[in-house]
């Protein structure tokens, strides 16, 4: 096969491109190749290709929570989105914290995924944040990495302990930093909008107090840690430290705290309800500043499907969370690319190379003898995003009706199209 007029990323400018495709793997890669009898050819309509997007941290609620989201239904989502890697969180029911429970999930993934899924598991036993989970058992039984995402380990002397079984095998602490004592009840950010909503708030200490405490514990063992949904000026500053100290430490930030701050919640409106809550207009600034000079190293969405009855309750009773897999790429790209501030160069590399050298994974390039594993996007058409159509069970979003460009239009897996969202 022969994929015509696509554009790619390089040298800093948009290129191009053709691409020739045998047995499932990139063969040839030149801004024009001549034609072979009888190959099929796939036209890209003038779209961006990149290698498919990874994300890392994302909610298939499966099992146990299979009417907001399902295996087959997320992993939908996350290809329509230009994802073509996701790596689904441990807090389901029942947790992967046992061999027999992650052999359960891994061929539940076998059954229903349409794409690679690389499943977590818990640090503690049903996330409880007592009792060790058998972590040379789990990464036998095919996890991908450790944590507790959903809540924080509160103790300082388990999360060391966690960290250096961990170190031992070679494995990554991911880490939900939040110190209930200060969390409390909280369901926005402590600042402006609690006050003037009148809702109990979470304060930016909450995360940064974790971070701290964990950054000191990961130089102490070695072991590799990872920061989730980084949200605060705070916390910027604490990785960073940690990282000029030789830390091992890397973090992520989502869309959305990129793209919103507290000032946006304009009433008791769950759609806005996510954890960590929206902050200042300050530390979005920060977030910004900490992804573009490297203290934090990549965007993952925190997909986080609920049903439309769990989200039309008040904040106060209402699960955190929004969906993020299907409005990703366009929502950053319209907001950061199109006006200049990033270029699509970055943008890609914080959703594709980013993430996997973090977390030790194949690269994906487009080169030969790389799997043809790619994403189209058409960067120019305007779309309105409409949150029910979205292949996820979760319609939870904050973005409904708002205009982007940058809409992924194709997804393919070693070579053969796995979904394809076309207007031609």
């Amino acid at each position: 096969m022969k994929i015509t007029n696509a554009f790619r990323w390089k040298e800093n400018s948009l290129q191009a491109c053709e691409i020739r495709v045998k047995d499932g793997m990139i063969a040839e890669v030149k801004a024009q190749m001549g034609e072979v009898s009888g190959e099929e050819i796939f036209d890209a309509g003038g779209t961006l290709v990149a290698p498919g997007f990874t994300d890392v941290h994302i909610h298939l609620r499966e099992p146990g929570a299979e009417y907001k989201e399902t295996i087959a239904s997320g992993t939908r989502a996350a290809l329509k989105g230009g994802f073509t890697t996701v790596c689904p969180m441990p807090n389901t029911s029942p947790v992967p914290d046992t061999k027999e429970n992650m052999e359960d999930l891994m061929s539940r993934i076998k059954k229903d995924a349409v794409m690679e899924v690389l499943p977590y598991a818990s640090i503690s036993l049903g996330q409880n944040g007592e009792i060790l989970t058998d972590m040379k058992a789990l990464k036998e039984a095919g996890a991908f990495a450790f944590t507790d995402d959903g809540v924080g380990i509160q103790e300082a002397s388990f999360m060391k302990k966690a960290m250096q079984n961990a170190a031992l095998l070679g494995m990554s602490i991911v880490a939900h930093c939040e110190d209930n004592g200060l969390a409390g009840s909280g369901v926005v950010h402590e600042g402006e909008v609690s006050e003037r909503l009148g809702l109990p708030g979470i304060p930016s200490s909450a995360e940064s107090v974790h971070i701290a405490r964990d950054a000191i514990l990961a130089g102490e063992t070695g072991c590799h840690y990872h920061v989730c949904h980084v949200s605060s000026a705070s916390s910027v500053r604490v990785i960073r430290e940690a990282k000029n100290a030789g830390i091992n430490i890397t973090a992520e930030v989502t869309p959305h705290h990129l793209l919103l701050n507290e000032s946006d919640i304009h009433k008791d409106d769950a759609m806005y309800k996510m954890n960590p809550p929206l902050r200042s207009e300050e530390d979005r600034q920060a977030l910004i500043q900490g992804l573009e000079e490297g203290t934090i190293d990549f965007i993952a969405t925190d997909h986080a499907p609920h049903s439309e009855d769990e989200k039309q309750q008040s904040m106060r009773k209402a699960p955190f969370g929004i969906t993020g897999l299907e409005t990703a790429f366009p929502l950053l790209y319209t907001t950061f690319v199109k006006n200049g501030h990033w270029t699509t160069g970055q943008l890609t590399e914080w959703l594709t190379a980013k993430p996997r050298k973090v977390f030790s994974m194949s690269q994906r390039t487009l080169e030969h003898g790389q799997p043809a594993t790619l994403t189209f996007v058409d960067l120019h058409t305007e779309e309105e995003i409409d949150r029910h159509r979205f292949l996820s069970k979760g319609k939870n979003t904050p973005f409904h009706g708002v205009k982007v460009s940058g809409i992924p239009k194709c997804t393919m897996i070693e070579g053969h199209i796995a979904w394809e969202g076309w207007n031609k």
